[in-house]
Order: C-alpha cells, then structure tokens, then sequence
C-alpha cells in the first residue's frame, strides 16, 4: 500500500486542519486558561441574567397579591351598630293578633327611625334624619321583620340590637378614614362627627362578614355576597366534567390505540390541535348560536355554561390523556398481549390504569382553566344580574370570574373591596385544584 513520504504527511495534516472546522486546535497552557476563564465567566453572567429575571417577576406577581390582598381583605369583616330597639305594639301589631302576615307589613322603617333617634336626640330636621338613616343598611328593617317573625313575642319590648351600617360607613370605621376629612368619600363632616361619637361609646364593632358567604349578589354592596357565584361555578363545572372527561379520554384512546393511520385519523388530529387554540370568546359564539338560538336552553344557566366549558376544555383533554398514553411503555403492551389479553383488553386493563395519573393531571388543570375563563359565559347571557342563590342545572347563575367582572364594573365604592375579596377567592379554588394536580401526580405517577 502506497504511504506518504513525512513532509507530504505534515503538508496534508495543515491543510486538513486549516479547511475542517472540526479539528481540535491545540492551545498553549495559558490560553486553555483564558479560555476556561472566560467560559465560566460567561456562565456565571447568564446565571446571574436568570436569577434577575426571576427575582424582576416575583417582584411584579408579589405587588400583584399584594394590591389584591390589601384591598380586599377588609371585605372579610363588617361594621355593626347597636341600637336600642323598641318594638312597639301600636306600630307592628295594633290588633293585637300576632299573625305572620300582619307581622310582616308593619312599618320597621318608623321602628329604626326611632331607635336612631333615641341616640342623637338633637337631630330635628328632615335633613339631618336623612343623613342619620344613610348611616344603617338598608337591610336592617328587614333584619328586625326577621326578628320579629321568628320570635313575635319580643313585640312590646325594647332590646339592644347589632344591626348592619351602610357600606359608606362601613369603609370609613374599617379604616379609620372617618378622621379624615380629605379621604372620607361620601361622609358628610356631620355624618362623620356621628360615627366617631358612636365609636367612643361602643356602639360600632367588627365582625366576621357572614354575609359575604351566605347571600347571592344584590344592589347593596354590603349586602353582596359570593355564595350564588361559587354554586354556580360548582354547576357549571359539573356539567363541564360530565361531558368532557368521558368524552376527551374515549377519544384519545381510539386515536392511539385503536384508530389506524390514514389522511381521516391525520386530519381529526389536526383539528383538536387548531381547537386548542381557539379563542375562548369563538366557543362562547358557538354556543350562543346553536344551544340557545337553535336549541332553546334556558339562558344564562349552569347547563348552557357547563357545555360551552366542555367544548372549550375538550381538545386539552384529548391532548392531555395522549401524552399520558403514549408515556406508557410498549413493553407493557406487548406483554399483555403475549399472555393472551384481547387489544381492548390491552387498552383498558393495562395501558388506560398505567396512563390514569398523567390523565387525571390533564384533566383537573382542564377544569381549572374553565373555572377561571370569562369571555364565553358572557356571550351565553351569564353575565346577566343574578340575586338569587341558583338550585338546580337550569336556574339562572353566574360564575366567580363573572361575579368579579360584574362587581369591577359597579360604580359604588363598597364594590371595589367585594372585587378583591372575590379574586382572593377564586384564586384559592384555583390554587387548591392545582395543588390536587400536584398530589395526584406525585401520588400515583409511575417512573419507568
């Protein structure tokens, strides 16, 4: 075999080198250390750019919790003010009968007039009783129907009774802005003088805000509560679950283990892909058109939420439960079928139970991107008020993200506070179902 001569070996060794960029060049001693310098420096900056990324967006969500949470916590909590109460027989009960029907017809308006009056005896004109009375809720009259109708006895005596303040008042005692002339709103100099008067004598307390989680929507904002919004998200996302999970996880199943590769099954695999990107607010038209316009379901209902939801989750789930399916070793299919198990057997026996926690991971963090979209239940008419605590499927409802939206649009002031202690809430639902996606991958999730 023919060999080249030393110089010509030399010459073909440069040229090789010169013209290959896969040639290692050999470096002295300290340019290796130049050069190993400058690499760990330029890794040391791009760490250093990372962390300050990371530390710039905890900053930013930080403030965001932080604005949230400091205006909305005082919602939690409601002022009170206890009156003296006389339950006069002559106004509520004159025939001295005591019937239900009577007993809610009487005139608790002039009831409350007079207790507020009995404590500022010096308010005379029509004027000043006006501003006294802007301090009580306009709830408080029922309160005492209330008290009267559950216990008629207490007609013809006199009792000291917490009532609720108007939301004004309110938000000035829980701030104490009432000493503040330039931050005291809607409160006059005199309503003002009246409520830190009734601060030094007692008569003003905090409680925790039942009411909050109790009652359904209303005009008041002191009277506002989430409990219609979180029953109907419940509902809604019943419905959404019903309908989605069987059938995204049926689906994903036949596309990877039964459905044979051609132009149909490439062209169906394509359009849950294009769904998944959809806009939202597209789904929300859909189902304006066909399930309410077409079908005639009642409207601004959990039902017609819950199916706009499903439509919308749907393709996620399909997606979702594939990648959980094809995560599962062939070696657990082909032994299956080795020992006799049937291709359905094989499917559901074996391959579904080994992919289920990857499929319940896609599926609870499905539900809660439903539980926080908006932009389709507002073109189902959800967005719709709605004070009434809804009881079944049908019933007129809204959801916690459209109880938000709802509320930040309202001009009243109480609502701003009734906003964030609302996001406080919603947030907690979707933080609670994330971490149960967490759980149940970390409990169940098997490492092949």
């Amino acid at each position: 075999m023919f060999r080249l001569g030393r110089q010509a070996r030399v010459a073909a060794k440069r040229v090789y080198r010169k013209k290959s960029p896969f040639v290692y060049k050999s470096y002295s001693k300290k340019a290796k250390h130049r050069w190993v310098a400058r690499r760990r420096r330029r890794e040391k900056h791009f760490r250093l750019r990372g962390l300050i990324a990371v530390l710039i967006s905890a900053f930013f969500l930080a403030g965001l919790f932080w604005s949230i949470v400091s205006k909305g916590y005082t919602a939690f909590v409601k002022t009170q003010i206890l009156l003296p109460v006389e339950f006069a027989a002559d106004i509520l009960d004159p025939q001295g009968i005591a019937e239900a029907a009577l007993l809610a017809k009487g005139d608790y308006a002039r009831i409350l007039r007079d207790s507020l009056q009995e404590v500022f005896p010096e308010v005379t004109s029509r004027g000043q009783m006006r501003e006294l009375q802007a301090l009580v809720s306009r709830e408080a009259p029922h309160k005492l129907r209330n008290r009267v109708l559950e216990d008629p006895s207490i007609i013809g005596t006199a009792q000291d009774i917490w009532l609720p303040v108007s939301s004004d008042v309110d938000i000035v005692f829980k701030s104490r802005l009432y000493q503040l002339p330039e931050k005291r709103g809607r409160i006059s100099e005199e309503q003002a003088a009246w409520i830190t008067e009734l601060a030094a004598q007692g008569r003003l307390r905090l409680i925790f805000n039942t009411t909050f989680f109790k009652s359904g929507d209303s005009r008041e904002p002191e009277q506002a509560g989430v409990s219609g919004a979180i029953v109907g998200s419940f509902f809604t996302i019943l419905v959404c679950i019903a309908l989605a999970f069987p059938l995204g996880v049926a689906t994903a199943m036949y596309l990877e283990e039964f459905a044979p590769q051609n132009w149909f099954t490439d062209l169906i695999e394509i359009n849950i892909n294009n769904l998944a990107a959809v806009p939202s607010i597209i789904f929300g038209l859909l189902g304006l058109s066909v399930y309410l316009n077409f079908f005639d379901l009642p409207r601004s209902s959990s039902l017609v939420g819950g199916l706009v939801l499903a439509l919308l989750v749907l393709p996620v789930i399909v997606i979702a439960t594939r990648n959980a399916i094809r995560a599962v070793p062939k070696s657990i299919r082909f032994a299956a079928a080795a020992l006799g198990a049937t291709p359905t057997q094989v499917a559901f026996h074996h391959t579904f139970i080994y992919a289920l926690p990857g499929i319940m991971t896609g599926v609870i963090l499905s539900i809660a991107r439903a539980l926080g979209e908006t932009a389709p239940l507002l073109m189902i008419g959800m967005v719709a008020f709605v004070a009434d605590i809804p009881g079944s499927l049908t019933d007129p409802a809204t959801t916690l993200p459209v109880q938000v939206f709802l509320w930040a649009n309202s001009p009243e002031t109480g609502f701003v506070e009734k906003t964030a202690a609302a996001i406080m809430v919603l947030l907690a639902f979707l933080v609670l179902v994330n971490a149960l996606a967490i759980y149940v991958r970390r409990r169940f999730e098997i490492q092949w």
